[in-house]
């Protein structure tokens, strides 16, 4: 008897001793297999439960078509879309309960875009010769992937890359038996902020709006957690939407690698899904600490919050400039939009007299704000800080009138 399958995946004309190797693994440990062969040229030496035709013809196109293209990027990415598209129906089939590909730096591309087709809480495992390496931009990191180092494997098994796949082929095995996938029982709300001594409007937000039956999920906006947050909203997984932590948007256009990708505000108004949007440090950008600043910020204010990262103050034409970002992602939006401005700054340290506070440059936020805010976007202004209790009843006293409106109901 097995438990669970797991979807094996890789170029079997190339690598098949090393993925029949975790195929192998994986079934001693009493798990089941299925196999994807994502090859071009060559095939396996044993069948595939899942073709390199049907994969290619997965994606509207076939081998011959590939093979034609005489270029092994457009090859690559003829198998990359259909491996994607196949995956996911397959997923949706029951078919297999996690998944793991092996590849080098084309395989790992392919990878990326397969992994990032399934959704949130689908056991996803790369195992890649460039593992954690600056070759892989953050955006094109699923939000829930996990990848290991494919040491000393680039051509055959040895003892110290069977290191690597056993760890590999147990993780994925492992994680499909445990995971508890979301179950949307109760509708999910979701919201972006930051830690507590930032940012604390959850503290009081969770709990009342668990007390009117909803679920809430925070998510952590530091570039994963808002690929995260935006990839469920995409999905149509919330209820409502609490975008109060905008700041990877402003990451983005000034620069920063802590980027959650240019649609960053953009799902929730794409999938109709209501959604309230804030000012929770707007004015800070976040860089990756120990990198160099960004040009465009050089000379700025810099906030080192850790090793990892810091926060540069923005200047008043910088926040004038997120504010049209903000506006230019909202416009798109098909369901109720209301953006609530507290007056008084967006973050802790942003209070009056607190070491970030910046008067101006909160005032020239506001004023680019109302001005360039789309129709469809409703402002209200409130006479306080983000993390006043007055904004959080404020919030909470817009959510019981859309459930009063049935736009949202537990």
């Amino acid at each position: 008897m097995t438990d669970k399958t797991i979807l094996v995946v890789g170029t079997y004309d190339t690598k098949d001793d090393e993925l029949n190797y975790l195929s192998d693994v994986i079934r001693g440990q009493g798990g089941a297999v299925k196999t994807m062969d994502v090859s071009v040229l060559g095939d396996p030496s044993v069948p595939c439960d899942y073709s390199k035709h049907d994969v290619a013809e997965a994606s509207g196109s076939s081998i011959q078509a590939a093979i034609d293209s005489g270029d092994e990027n457009t090859a690559m990415q003829i198998m990359a879309v259909g491996s994607a598209m196949l995956a996911l129906k397959l997923y949706r089939e029951g078919v297999f309960d996690g998944l793991i590909v092996l590849g080098g730096t084309m395989g790992t591309d392919l990878a990326l875009d397969l992994c990032q087709a399934l959704p949130i809480g689908v056991p996803k495992y790369v195992v890649s010769t460039v593992s954690f390496s600056p070759l892989i931009p953050p955006e094109r990191l699923p939000a829930d992937v996990q990848m290991i180092l494919w040491a000393g494997g680039l051509y055959g098994l040895n003892s110290i890359c069977k290191a690597s796949l056993s760890q590999a082929a147990g993780a994925v095995l492992g994680a499909a038996r445990a995971v508890e996938k979301p179950s949307f029982s109760k509708p999910l709300i979701g919201m972006t902020s930051f830690g507590k001594t930032v940012l604390r409007y959850m503290v009081n937000l969770k709990p009342a709006l668990e007390a009117r039956g909803f679920e809430v999920a925070v998510f952590h906006a530091t570039g994963m957690g808002g690929r995260a947050f935006e990839s469920l909203a995409a999905e149509g997984a919330f209820a409502a939407v609490m975008d109060f932590a905008p700041q990877e948007l402003g990451n983005h256009i000034m620069g920063s690698a802590i980027s959650a990708g240019p649609d960053r505000m953009t799902h929730a108004g794409a999938s109709s899904t209501p959604q309230m949007v804030s000012i929770g440090c707007y004015d800070l950008v976040d860089i990756v600490g120990w990198q160099a600043t960004p040009e465009k910020l050089s000379g700025q204010e810099v906030h080192a919050h850790n090793r990892l990262l810091s926060s540069v103050m923005m200047t008043s034409d910088q926040r004038r400039e997120m504010a049209r970002a903000m506006c230019a992602q909202l416009a798109g939006a098909k369901g109720p939009t209301l953006a609530i401005l507290p007056t008084q700054g967006g973050n802790e340290w942003d209070r009056p007299g607190g070491p970030l506070h910046n008067a101006e440059g909160l005032a020239a936020f506001l004023e680019e704000f109302r001005t360039h805010c789309p129709e469809n976007v409703q402002v209200i202004e409130l006479d306080c800080h983000i993390n006043d209790a007055e904004f959080s009843d404020a919030v909470l006293a817009q959510f019981d009138l859309w459930q009063g409106e049935n736009i949202v109901s537990p």
